[in-house]
């Protein structure tokens, strides 16, 4: 039995896996239909961007401050009021917090009543915080006349008036649908090999006669391309989404050579721990491990992949796909050797 058939074989047995199958088509939907589940995704992405005010009552003997530091926030409706109208304005739900601004020891205290409603809640955190660090601002313009000297020199940068949409759909959902068929590649290879080890049906491949080096290549090596395809698949549903997607060769081939990473690492995992659940579990952490790992990197895999995505790869960039592809060229010669060692002991 050659690679092509075991990889046709694989193949096959993928079509009846419904969890391989689910996880596609969720895939699916997201490219899909990315351009409607952006608008709604993003406003849990980053809150500030849901359409609709915040409106919050303002108390205290301070309120006149926080109502002009709440004037050029968007989304933020800073009304006055007096403490005891706007708890029944709460209760009624006619707005959304309660901000009481007083002077304590010569410094300004802000005491918020949020409601218990988790998104609620975020919401309002999001829009008021933007008010209370132009408060912030404020008083330290006003105050710094009465410093005999200046302690630190801070400039600030300019405020940049960006989509969160765009953040979103570059820094988030491309990612997500670059490294979730990598995951998943990964995992069916754990699950497909511990399976035929389990089974006893490996030593049956093997006595074919068929080695076990294009066993494990015809097995991996078609979940490894899948990936690439998928997400050339998900690139093409972006783009009809009105998302545009640059430099796609470079992401496929980095998205190509994290496949084979992934799917080398779960091979050589499945033949060490041949046990089904041990294997999976170990496959699992041991991705969000290395996915937590690449913090350390001097780029992010998802930073790369948002990078080349909207045109704006630096050095660094290129310099982090170059890097992946030795990587994944060397896994992949160090597992073939490792399972020539097998097949040639075995013949011994």
């Amino acid at each position: 039995m050659s690679r092509a058939a075991i990889a046709r074989r694989e193949l096959g047995s993928l079509s009846r896996e419904k969890t391989i199958v689910l996880a596609l088509l969720i895939q699916l939907v997201i490219a899909g239909f990315s351009s409607f589940l952006v608008v709604g995704l993003t406003s849990l992405y980053d809150p500030g961007a849901a359409e609709g005010d915040v409106v919050v009552g303002v108390t205290g003997e301070e309120a006149d401050r926080l109502l002009a530091a709440a004037e050029p926030v968007d989304g933020l409706d800073a009304r006055p009021y007096d403490p005891a109208d706007a708890e029944a304005a709460f209760d009624r739900n006619e707005i959304q917090a309660i901000a009481a601004v007083e002077r304590r020891g010569g410094r300004i205290a802000v005491t918020v009543d949020a409601p218990q409603t988790s998104l609620q809640k975020t919401l309002v955190v999001v829009q008021l915080r933007a008010a209370l660090e132009e408060l912030e601002r404020t008083e330290r313009s006003a105050r710094s006349e009465h410093l005999s000297f200046q302690p630190v020199s801070v400039s600030v940068p300019a405020s940049v008036d960006a989509s969160p949409y765009f953040g979103f759909s570059y820094a988030v959902l491309l990612p997500l649908l670059v490294f979730l068929p990598v995951f998943i590649g990964g995992a069916v290879v754990v699950d497909s090999l511990t399976e035929e080890i389990e089974r006893g049906t490996l030593e049956l491949l093997r006595v074919a006669p068929t080695s076990l080096t294009e066993i494990v290549e015809g097995k991996a090596g078609v979940l490894a391309a899948l990936a690439p395809i998928q997400v050339a698949l998900w690139v093409l549903l972006l783009g009809l989404n009105e998302i545009a997607v640059a430099n796609v060769p470079a992401i496929l081939a980095f998205t190509t050579a994290l496949s084979v990473v992934a799917v080398v690492f779960a091979a050589g995992l499945a033949l060490a721990v041949p046990v089904r659940q041990r294997a999976q579990l170990s496959y699992s952490l041991g991705m969000l491990a290395a996915f937590a790992a690449a913090a350390l990197l001097p780029e992010h895999p998802a930073t790369t992949v948002a990078l080349l995505a909207i045109d704006s790869a630096t050095p660094t960039t290129y310099a982090h796909l170059g890097a992946t592809v030795v990587a994944a060229i060397g896994a992949a010669a160090i597992l073939r050797v490792q399972l020539a060692a097998v097949d040639a002991e075995s013949l011994g």
